[in-house]
């Protein structure tokens, strides 16, 4: 499936900055198939209170670390929207390998993201 949709997209490895960058600068709930902003603790312990995460950084570290309730902090999660980065695209056309935007970025990831957040 991932060679497929390669052409139209890329990934890598972010950081824990770049998790923590992400959750807090974009981050938003998914409550009753709504769009809620995390604007709170509240939020977080109301929904994943069963799941031993009771604010954003314990959503953070099960994030980052791929924990044991991974999958309940992943669908509590909206997923991101991001902007296109600042500069634009270079050759979308073309794998990051060869200079192009799309592909594995591996820890490259990183810059892109503070591009675009």
């Amino acid at each position: 499936m991932l060679r497929i949709c390669e052409p139209y997209i890329t990934w890598g490895y972010p950081n824990l900055k770049s998790v923590r960058d992400l959750i807090y600068k974009r981050g938003f709930a998914k409550i009753k198939l709504q769009r809620i902003p995390i604007t709170s603790n509240t939020i977080i312990e109301k929904k994943l209170k069963r799941s031993n995460i009771i604010c954003v950084e314990d959503l953070i570290h099960e994030i980052f670390t791929v924990g044991p309730n991974f999958k309940y902090a992943s669908n509590f999660l909206w997923p991101f929207k991001l902007n296109t980065p600042t500069g634009g695209w270079r050759k979308k056309t073309t794998h990051y390998v060869e200079g192009g935007d799309f592909g594995c970025r591996e820890d490259k990831i990183n810059h892109l993201l503070r591009k675009m957040v």
